[in-house]
């Protein structure tokens, strides 16, 4: 069974690859300091200021050994837990691209989203796509996976057969019946406790605080005095959730596809709902002009022969080849990956034309890539750390009024998408940990500028998110990409790119906020 999703991961991969289907500038120069020239050595740990309790672990040198083409791999020790750092230790995976300009200006952390995405997969398999060429010339680009999630000390829940039956499973009871909660709520209680039994004890420990954390001991073991980091989707609420606990050091930051730290978990819920009826009302006039197209007439005919789709396959699954059931949910997960970038509007159109014929196999193929599935396999633990984290991040406090509010809004503004987005049901409220983040603003005061990335119709990270969290930094800068898909570097956008190049390389930081229509 489908669970409500909070956060959208970042699937940086269906935007990048095709899928196989049929202002004035003023000068701002922060303290760097550039990683060792010798092979396989981080520089001299910074351990100034460092609380006696853990200079063991920001005094680590650390070695690199070699691992994917010609870049080097390493695992750093970490405390557990950052309130008790005595009781016990966990690894951190990263991964480093050297600077092919020869001549670092410091390490770039990257951190790809989720939570639960892996950075050592992204700066491995896709350091184009994570940072462009200038950034790949002039930093050495640092991957990290957060604690949780892939190989660092990572959360385990089920088997791969566990997992389908979990996340695609129709439910017996009708949906929207009480029956029909008991049954969801009963599968997350399942679920949460299954990662209490495998995770070997640190489900209470995987946090956005604690990484925060743990990105600032990577900072100290790379040898350098700031962090610089390009953070994306929930890598933003990672990075401003830094820049609050170390604003003095923070060095050059970039925050793409923007989250507000203050939002509460149901305002998420209801924001993304309202954005991916946006994103697909955008599309519509795309598949509208394609012969495929399964629908007709205008974009609200269009929607709402959507929405009569989506009942059908609710009532009536399809059959997959796999022996997988299509239901509504799991068409909804096929649509929301097909909406990150405009590149998947054609695997949308074409999904959907063959749902209409009763064949759900090129849909299950966009939700397999969405779950990162591979012949029934599941390649990683993005779930099941993007469950962990924000169950521990979001307090489930949300009243029953509150609740019945948010379906209210959601189906007056996404009316297609409203009946499936399970607002009024929260698997976190019966994680087997009480959650211990706090949602509020973020000021970061005293921290050197930050820029804030926001596209106009983000369907995951709405662009009013990324103007909420410029706003609250004391330092945000709002760089604004008119358009379609999730976050905005490295999208197509010369106006975006060249600004956070010149920011990240030159130390150029706009005199006031950006608005990029090219």
């Amino acid at each position: 069974m489908n669970t409500p999703k909070r956060l959208v991961a970042v699937v940086a991969a269906l935007a990048a690859a095709s899928l196989a289907l049929t202002g004035c500038l003023v000068e701002f120069i922060p303290d760097q300091t550039s990683s060792s020239s010798r092979p396989g050595a981080s520089s001299a740990p910074d351990t100034e200021g460092v609380a006696p309790e853990l200079v063991q672990f920001y005094g680590q040198h650390i070695e690199f050994t070699p691992c994917a083409d010609g870049d080097e791999c390493a695992k750093v020790t970490a405390p557990e837990n950052w309130d008790d750092p005595g009781a016990g230790s966990i690894e951190l995976a990263i991964i480093r691209h050297r600077a092919s300009g020869g001549h670092p200006l410091g390490s770039l952390l990257v951190n790809p989203g989720g939570p639960g995405a892996s950075g050592v997969e992204l700066v491995r398999d896709s350091l184009t796509f994570a940072v462009g060429d200038d950034l790949e010339r002039n930093y050495d680009v640092i991957g990290f996976d957060p604690r949780g999630v892939g190989e660092s000390t990572a959360v385990a829940c089920y088997d791969s057969k566990q997992m389908d039956a979990y996340l695609f499973d129709i439910p017996k009871a009708k949906r929207g019946t009480e029956a029909w909660r008991d049954e969801i709520l009963a599968g997350a209680k399942k679920f949460g406790q299954a990662c209490k039994q495998n995770s070997h004890g640190i489900l209470p420990d995987v946090n956005t605080e604690f990484a925060a954390r743990d990105m600032d001991l990577l900072r100290a073991v790379l040898g350098d005095k700031k962090l610089n980091y390009l953070g994306y989707s929930y890598g933003t609420f990672l990075g401003a959730t830094y820049a609050k606990l170390y604003p003095e050091k923070v060095g050059r930051f970039v925050l793409d596809g923007a989250i507000n730290p203050a939002a509460s978990g149901l305002q998420v819920s209801v924001a993304q709902g309202i954005g991916f009826e946006s994103a697909l009302r955008a599309y519509m006039p795309s598949c509208l002009k394609s012969r495929q197209c399964p629908f007709a007439g205008s974009v609200d005919d269009a929607m709402a022969d959507l929405g009569t789709m989506l009942a059908r396959v609710d009532r009536s699954p399809e059959r997959n080849s796999d022996g997988r059931m299509l239901g509504a949910d799991a068409l909804v997960s096929a649509i929301v990956a097909a909406l990150y970038s405009e590149d998947s509007w054609p695997y949308l159109t074409q999904a959907l034309a063959d749902v209409a014929k009763g064949n759900p196999s090129v849909a299950y193929q966009l939700v397999d890539f969405y779950y990162n599935r591979v012949d029934g396999k599941y390649q990683d633990n993005s779930y099941e750390a993007f469950n962990a984290y924000n169950c521990m991040d979001y307090p489930a406090d949300a009243t029953a009024a509150q609740k019945k509010a948010a379906a209210a809004e959601l189906a007056k503004k996404a009316p297609t998408i409203a009946p499936y987005w399970g607002v009024d049901v929260d698997g976190c409220s019966v994680w087997p940990y009480k959650p211990t983040g706090v949602r509020e603003p973020i000021h970061a005061a005293g921290a050197g500028p930050i820029l804030v990335i926001g596209t106009t119709n983000d369907p995951a990270t709405p662009y009013q998110w990324a103007v909420e969290l410029a706003d609250q930094l004391d330092s945000g800068i709002l760089i604004s990409r008119v358009g379609e898909g999730h976050t905005g570097f490295n999208k197509g956008s010369s106006c975006v790119d060249d600004t956070v190049n010149a920011y990240f390389v030159d130390g150029t930081v706009p005199d006031k906020d950006v608005r990029c229509e090219h």
